[in-house]
């Protein structure tokens, strides 16, 4: 496939155009099921849901963290496009199973076996979008793109099982998610993905060694080793985010479930914008710049929200910490591209590693984020997790540092 060189001519690209509805597509579907999956939750375990949903999303992050690696290691021996299919369909199959759950066990069962899948999926999705888009500034402006996706499916949504539900019991919203994903294997199946060349990987066998080498390969590039610690300040944003945003509106504000969503709107306003603006911006700075920007902008978020102000304080904490994670994760692709293109490396391996090693951030920064707040109240909550934010300002600061050193 000739590269293109016009960067409007990616919305001529019908490889990328697919892969991007493929992605929009399940990421609704996705989104569906998070929702319809507290509402069965709350069937099966009534006053006891949130436990049996903080226990389902751990188990989620413990598949993430734990099996991609594992896909890592093996990306390289299986064929992209027909893998991305394979874990389409598998994840549609298991989710037309939840209708038919009726015990709590078979709920974290169920989750673990469609989070293995995803983890197995989101890394090499990811891995794909450089072969179509060779060209920097579009694979930018993609990787912005990705990020609105995911932004406007949290916002999307709720209101759209909203209105589902005043047609349809919310058991059968789960066919809706089960064809969501058998359109995303469609789509990508009528995808004619391009093979770059690449350094021949010699024969392995899969041992914890090779498990875990994505991983290690990973820490040991300094740009991604520091990309990976900026990440712990854009998980404590993201945390405090979606634990404690309801909290916060109920409990400071005294608000209500419409009030809410609307906090979450403003987040993901925040971040939508700073998506758009950065593909042009990144053609006259490096990734590094939005970094330091996004740090400082977290930290300062959490020490406002510390003060628990009103609507309007609050509405400002809000729309900057969707901007600060944008400012870090939307470039976090590029970064990994670049970083592999040195040596002429697979980026699979250090997509899938880098999905695994920040999720282990989600993990701890979940369980912080509602325990800080539980024990210690809303605005201590905010301060325990701005520490955790200054950590990761002062890592990046240490590691960027050293890389310069060396440079010199």
């Amino acid at each position: 496939m000739t590269a293109i060189t016009n960067n409007d001519s990616m919305w001529h690209n019908r490889n990328y155009l697919r892969l991007l509805a493929a992605q929009i597509i399940s990421l609704i579907g996705t989104g569906v099921s998070s929702v319809c999956l507290a509402l069965l939750a709350y069937n099966l375990a009534g006053d006891s849901a949130g436990m049996v949903l903080s226990i389902a999303f751990a188990i989620k992050m413990v598949a993430y963290i734990g099996l991609a690696p594992v896909f890592g290691a093996i990306a390289h021996r299986l064929p992209k496009q027909k893998t991305l299919i394979i874990l389409d369909i598998a994840r549609a199959l298991m989710f037309l199973c939840l209708p038919f759950v009726t015990q709590v066990w078979q709920v974290y069962g169920l989750m673990f076996a469609i989070n293995a899948c995803s983890a197995g999926f989101s890394p090499l999705f990811q891995s794909t979008l450089p072969t179509v888009l060779p060209n920097k500034h579009q694979y930018a402006t993609a990787l912005s793109l990705s990020r609105m996706a995911y932004d406007l499916e949290q916002i999307i949504s709720p209101i759209l099982v909203a209105l589902l539900l005043t047609i349809i019991q919310f058991k059968l919203l789960f066919t809706l998610d089960a064809a969501t994903f058998i359109i995303s294997a469609g789509l990508i199946l009528c995808c004619s993905l391009p093979k770059r060349a690449r350094a021949p990987a010699p024969p392995t066998k899969i041992s914890l060694n090779s498990l875990t080498q994505g991983i290690t390969n990973y820490l040991g590039k300094p740009t991604l080793k520091a990309l990976w610690f900026a990440y712990l300040a854009a998980a404590s944003a993201s945390a405090m985010v979606l634990v404690n945003t309801v909290v916060y509106v109920h409990d400071i504000l005294q608000g209500n479930q419409t009030q809410t969503a609307l906090a979450l709107m403003v987040v993901g306003l925040g971040s939508m914008l700073v998506a758009l603006r950065l593909p042009k911006l990144l053609d006259k700075y490096t990734p590094q710049h939005f970094h330091w920007l996004g740090l400082t902008i977290i930290c300062g978020s959490f020490f406002m929200g510390a003060l628990t102000p009103g609507w309007i304080g609050f509405s400002c904490v809000c729309f900057a910490m969707g901007a600060g994670m944008s400012f870090i994760q939307t470039s976090a692709g590029l970064i990994i591209t670049k970083a592999c293109d040195t040596n002429n490396e697979d980026t699979g391996p250090y997509f899938a590693a880098h999905f695994s090693l920040t999720h282990f951030w989600w993990l701890i920064t979940y369980l912080m984020a509602g325990i800080s707040v539980k024990l210690f109240g809303v605005s201590s909550g905010y301060l325990i997790m701005a520490s955790l934010s200054i950590i990761s300002f002062i890592i990046y600061a240490i590691l960027t540092h050293q890389q310069h050193s060396r440079a010199l």
